[in-house]
């Protein structure tokens, strides 16, 4: 099974809401094009975001609390391994050592993530879930709307606007187009990191 891990990355979060009291989170490859949507719940959102926009909040998440409290007795977290897809249901695994020995605890894949992130301990999943819920964005469309506006100048998704790229993302998460709202995460991150560039 060890042989056949792929790591992978938190690649971004959903704004708009796929259903009522969900939300989207992609996680990439690290080494390659699959992405992988992981529904979850809206407490589980806000504290990965906070953490992905490196944000500071007014008093300790409780997975801020659990980080401090592992590295505060010398206990490592060592890896999440998201190992099973079961009736739409990631399921994970996450490990800890504290120099001695190391125990595996069930967890939500949700958690597990919000912890890692804080921790710096890696993500993994099996071949199996990469093939069975992975998907790879149509990079010819991106290059296609470039290729256009090049030669015709026809507008495209790039040409609009931050807050008209978020909403066509959250009506893609609304009908659970996760390629097409994954896609449109991609650019918006690429325009915001033009705009920050001239901060």
């Amino acid at each position: 099974m060890s042989d056949s891990r792929i790591r992978l990355k938190v690649m971004g979060l959903s704004v708009g809401q796929i259903k009522q009291g969900a939300y989207a989170l992609i996680l990439e490859q690290t080494d390659g094009p699959v992405k992988i949507p992981v529904v979850i719940g809206e407490a589980e959102a806000r504290a990965i975001a906070v953490r992905m926009d490196r944000k500071v909040t007014p008093r300790p998440l409780v997975y801020d609390l659990f980080a401090s409290f592992a590295m505060a007795y010398g206990i490592a977290n060592v890896e999440v391994f998201v190992h099973k897809f079961e009736a739409g249901i990631f399921h994970s695994e996450i490990s800890f050592t504290d120099g001695e020995r190391r125990v595996k605890f069930d967890s939500r894949t949700s958690d597990a993530i919000a912890i890692a992130m804080r921790t710096g301990a890696p993500i993994y999943t099996t071949q199996e879930i990469i093939n069975e819920c992975g998907f790879i964005l149509d990079e010819s469309n991106i290059a296609h709307s470039q290729a256009n506006a090049n030669e015709t100048k026809a507008p495209s998704d790039e040409d609009l606007p931050v807050e008209e790229l978020e909403k066509l993302r959250s009506a893609a998460e609304e009908r659970e187009d996760y390629e097409e709202a994954a896609r449109l995460t991609e650019i918006i991150n690429h325009k915001k990191d033009n705009e920050n560039l001239w901060d």
